[in-house]
């Protein structure tokens, strides 16, 4: 009796062990089956969606078979923990095997957003606000010249305050090495002075070809003991970063006093005035060399340089001739855009 009662036992085992065979094989062959929708789609992971609502939007989409069949795969492998938030673009037939995979590889759609050169730590937090594909509130205005600008990839969903950090390590990482290779008798004591310096230089010309000329001035001034009298900084003091001045600067405000007014003070400002590119950094701390200690615009967008007081006044000169001819041209063209409407 006890060998029967094993006997039975042991063949109710391969049964099971059959069907469970049979099942998962079943399974897996359901998860390597091809998809039946005809185009690709893109699938949204929110940030804290879990397995059971994506599983479930997948089925309602048409985009598995079966959110069942997928939920166990899923925790059969492994893979129930590591979704990953995006926008998934899911190719046409793909099996639930592949669905799965995607979703949790992280190789979600990227989008781009781009930071220009120059902007204050304000109007970058203001762009950041603007762009769709970004969650999150950044809580405080990080500081003027820590963000690196560049075109970054992102993800639906990353939050602002992560893109914030990758600016912020990528401008430490820049200025670090700069500082390193950074030409020797320079009148900077710190990192910090060459990314004011750079936020200068990057406010004062948008010529590739002519910024390390530019910080050849600055530098040559520092070295003379001459003040910097910039106008950037001039702004900077009024604004304070929070936007543009709109404007011309009075004369005036050339004399007022502020903490930026490298008119009124001596050497460099207490912060930069800017985030600066890696351009301008470089030639912060690799300038030209020249004995240039003035410059002024040339009106085509680059600037002329001089030695003296007496060539810069001449260039001065010639700069207001410009700006006169372009202002009466503009008058002119202005009238007739008017005669013309009146008749």
């Amino acid at each position: 009796m006890i060998r029967h009662f094993a006997s039975n036992a042991i063949t109710l085992l391969i049964l099971a062990m059959t069907m469970v065979g049979g099942i998962i094989a079943w399974g897996n062959s359901e998860m390597l089956k091809p998809g039946n929708f005809a185009e690709d789609v893109v699938f949204e992971v929110k940030a804290g969606d879990r397995l059971k609502g994506v599983s479930d939007g997948l089925e309602a989409k048409g985009l598995i078979s079966s959110a069942t069949i997928f939920r166990i795969a899923a925790r059969y492998n492994g893979d129930d923990q590591k979704l990953k938030f995006g926008e998934y673009k899911i190719p046409a037939y793909s099996s639930m095997d592949e669905v799965l995979d995607l979703i949790t590889s992280g190789r979600a759609l990227a989008y781009q957003v781009t930071i220009p050169e120059g902007l204050t730590s304000f109007q970058i937090v203001a762009l950041l606000a603007e762009e769709p594909m970004l969650t999150g509130e950044i809580k405080d205005i990080p500081p003027e010249g820590s963000l690196a600008p560049n075109t970054y990839s992102i993800s639906k969903g990353d939050t602002r305050a992560s893109l914030i950090r990758r600016m912020t390590l990528a401008q430490h990482k820049i200025i670090t090495e700069a500082w390193e290779l950074r030409a020797e008798g320079l009148p900077l004591e710190t990192p910090d002075e060459a990314l004011t310096l750079a936020s200068i230089i990057e406010k004062e010309t948008g010529v590739a070809s002519e910024r390390e000329m530019v910080a050849s001035v600055f530098i040559n001034r520092l070295n003379r003991g001459m003040r910097l009298q910039t106008d950037p900084t001039v702004i900077y003091g009024i604004t304070k970063g929070k936007g543009t001045l709109g404007r011309g600067l009075r004369a005036s405000e050339l004399r007022t006093k502020t903490e930026y007014n490298t008119y009124v003070i001596d050497g460099l400002p207490p912060t930069p005035i800017a985030n600066p590119g890696k351009a301008a950094i470089e030639a912060a701390l690799n300038p030209a060399t020249s004995n240039f200690v003035f410059f002024v615009a040339d009106g085509t967008g680059g600037h002329v340089f001089a030695e003296t007081i007496g060539e810069h006044n001449k260039n001065v000169r010639a700069w207001r001739r410009i700006e006169a001819k372009r202002r009466a041209e503009e008058a002119a063209q202005a009238a007739e855009e008017e005669k013309a409407k009146s008749e």
